[in-house]
């Protein structure tokens, strides 16, 4: 099974698709909250690329702007090329299927 599930903020939002279909590009930053061995807190952020292609159980994508607090599930696409150096690279994207708002604080879930 390919299925990931995302809680967090959105960052950086590039608008995509085709004529017939809008696509949104943005990043989802999701943090987890710690105590190290000696008591410092931590806050790790990771960031994840998202794709979205509006429809189905995806809102209009207007919602999606920075600062915005989504919930998503979807999966893991990796995508592999070779940059013009002629290195081979890859990537990783959450493809959503379905994106919810939350209106509540995110750092109560986050764990």
């Amino acid at each position: 099974m390919n299925r990931i599930e995302l809680k967090g903020i959105v960052g950086s939002v590039r608008p995509g698709g085709t004529a017939d279909r809008r696509a949104a590009n943005f990043s989802l930053a999701t943090s987890r909250a710690y105590t190290k061995k000696d008591g410092a807190a931590v806050i790790d952020t990771d960031w994840h690329n998202v794709v979205a292609w509006e429809g189905g159980r995806i809102p209009s994508l207007d919602k999606i702007e920075k600062g915005a607090k989504l919930h998503i599930i979807g999966r893991m696409k990796y995508n592999k090329w070779t940059s013009s150096d002629g290195v081979e690279r890859t990537d990783a994207e959450v493809q959503a299927s379905q994106i919810e708002t939350i209106d509540e604080d995110l750092s109560s879930q986050m764990s």
